[in-house]
């Protein structure tokens, strides 16, 4: 038996005693909607908690909403949230007074790269004339994204930009509390560009009403993203994901982080969740401990530095 598998089977110290509740920062449906009822269900189906558990939906600040409710339960072990990269950008834009520090990061589960989409009777045909109309005139093409200015969505942008040489603090933006809501704006022509995370685009390319033109995954997506190129395949550097974790409550034990850090490691190897990762063409990314609070202090520099180059701070 190896040490990873001795450490799932071995009993926790601590278990949930009372309902757990998970907050999520978008709408039904939206972002991190998806992913915190698929976890739900996995978190059953490997039978590592036992308690009852329910969703609240508190959208809002990019997700900072449900952040500030999870960071007024310190020490409550029962109530978790799902993290993104708004909880970094948030602090760095001041939005919000506090990042992953302030809480307790439990794990990353996945990555979910974006697609670049168009309304279906749309002008513009290629990813590369997509390109060419924001490399002439940034601020001409209404894009629409989720879930903040400083997503992962406006730092994928800002990459295309300043590979063009073109200024990204010239892009307008029509910004949306889910990604739900912004390929509605795009499937209305209100925007002629979205960058959206890939499965909520999903919907809308397989009716037809709007088309995909570019991903910035590392290889190509599968099923209705297939024919869609890399920006890489199109020489132009911009492999980004929007990740998804779950964090804690501050001032949480160490026996409750141990036993989440546990449930969740259980939790991604169940069926359910593998099938949704496949489905859902998630990219799996999990990590936890040290490991995943190094990740997330390198990601705030990350961000930090794009955030500059779009403008957003001095």
């Amino acid at each position: 038996m190896t040490n990873e598998n001795k450490m799932l089977s071995a009993a926790p110290a601590w278990q949930p005693t009372r309902e757990i509740e998970l907050i999520v920062g978008t709408p039904p449906g939206g972002g991190q909607d998806r992913p915190a009822r698929t976890l739900m269900r996995a978190l059953v189906s490997a039978k590592r908690v036992k308690v009852p558990m329910r969703l609240s939906n508190i959208a809002g600040k990019g997700g900072g909403n449900a952040w500030d409710a999870l960071r007024a339960r310190a020490g409550d072990p029962h109530v978790l949230s799902i993290s993104s990269l708004p909880l970094l950008s948030n602090r760095i834009l001041g939005i919000s007074d506090f990042d992953h520090a302030a809480l307790t990061p439990l794990a990353n589960l996945y990555s979910e790269y974006l697609a670049f989409i168009v309304p279906a009777n749309s002008a513009i045909r290629s990813a590369a004339q997509m390109y060419d109309l924001l490399k002439a005139n940034p601020g001409a093409t209404p894009i629409a994204l989720a879930t903040a200015i400083g997503s992962t969505n406006h730092i994928a942008l800002g990459q295309l930009l300043s590979h063009a040489g073109a200024d990204p603090r010239a892009l307008k933006l029509r910004v949306f509390d889910s990604a739900l809501y912004a390929v509605d704006d795009v499937v209305a022509g209100n925007a002629q560009v979205g960058v959206i995370s890939a499965v909520s685009a999903r919907k809308a390319l397989e009716s037809g009403t709007a088309r995909v033109l570019a991903v910035s995954a590392p290889a190509r997506l599968g099923g209705v993203f297939a024919e869609a190129p890399t920006w890489t395949e199109l020489a132009v550097p911009c492999i980004i994901g929007q990740w998804r974790g779950v964090m804690g409550a501050p001032g949480i034990e160490a026996a409750h982080i141990e036993f989440w850090a546990q449930a969740l490691a259980a939790a991604v190897e169940s069926s359910e969740w593998k099938d949704d990762l496949a489905a859902n063409s998630w990219s799996a990314d999990f990590m936890s401990g040290a490991k995943l609070r190094t990740f997330l202090d390198a990601e705030r520099d990350f961000v930090d530095g794009m955030l500059r180059a779009l403008g957003l701070i001095g």
